[in-house]
């Protein structure tokens, strides 16, 4: 384009006429270059071709999976939506980037369904539920490989107050008093998301657990895990309003009676 540009201004002793005739020409090509451009970054760039024996040997993108390259997430809206992949997927650095992990169709006994965060043409920026915390990465949605649904529900945590809350389209549904992580295990902070739904058969502290998608800075593992913070809840109430876990998210028995009622992929921001 440099050389367009130089060639342009060594014919400026044309007429007038020509000199239009070539600009028109120079920013007709111009447009169309950067409108390629701003489809390419719009998302409509194909993904790259991985095999099936690649796809194999790519890391599984599950709370058991550690992927230290991934982008964090970039902060984006969420825009509500929530994806279930219908057979392994790639997961890619970027839209139309590198290959870095692949997403199962199942996570810990449950359907895998992500919250997506963004989205350019064909491409979402989804929530990873690996290590690091705040794991993104992108995975092509132009097939029917890829199933989506709509999530109303929000969760929102804080963490100095003690308290957590359900919303459904911005508007709360209740909340309750809860208890948190002890100063040397905290609950870590973020936007995390519910990526499954346990019946406990192991401990009675709580009939059902749910996983999220962040893990404890302070446990590398915890009970024979990867040291996944969950929301469960527990045989007294003397959590509540206290920093008493090793960093899961303790609540009553109608609080998670509530939470068990919420899709998988539902957003939990924590503060």
């Amino acid at each position: 384009m440099d050389r367009r540009g130089t060639s342009r201004h060594r014919g400026g002793n044309r007429s007038g006429r020509l000199v239009a005739a070539v600009a028109a020409t120079s920013l007709a090509f111009l447009t169309v270059a950067c409108g390629g451009e701003e489809e390419a970054a719009g998302g409509d760039v194909a993904p790259v071709a991985v095999s099936q024996e690649d796809l194999t040997k790519l890391p599984d993108a599950t709370t058991y999976g550690d992927l230290p390259n991934a982008a964090k997430d970039s902060g984006g809206e969420s825009t509500g939506k929530v994806l279930h992949p219908k057979k392994d997927l790639v997961v890619y650095n970027e839209a139309g980037g590198e290959p870095i992990a692949k997403l199962p169709t199942t996570q810990v006994g449950s359907p895998t369904w992500v919250p997506v965060i963004a989205e350019k043409g064909e491409w979402a920026e989804i929530l990873l539920p690996t290590r690091p915390n705040a794991a993104s990465g992108w995975i092509h949605t132009g097939t029917d490989e890829v199933e989506a649904a709509q999530n109303d529900f929000v969760v929102n945590i804080d963490r100095d107050d003690f308290q957590l809350e359900i919303t459904k389209n911005g508007e709360s549904i209740g909340s309750w008093t809860i208890g948190t992580g002890k100063k040397e295990y905290p609950t870590p902070k973020g936007r995390a998301y519910i990526i499954a739904s346990i019946e406990e058969t192991v401990n009675d502290y709580s009939p059902i657990v749910l996983p999220l998608s962040f893990h404890s800075d302070s446990h590398e593992t915890f009970g024979g895990g990867p040291g996944t913070v969950g929301i469960h809840t527990w045989p007294d109430d003397s959590f509540v309003g206290k920093e008493t876990s090793d960093g899961c998210i303790r609540v009553t028995k109608e609080a998670l009676d509530e939470l068990v009622k919420l899709p998988l992929g539902t957003i939990v921001n924590i503060v």
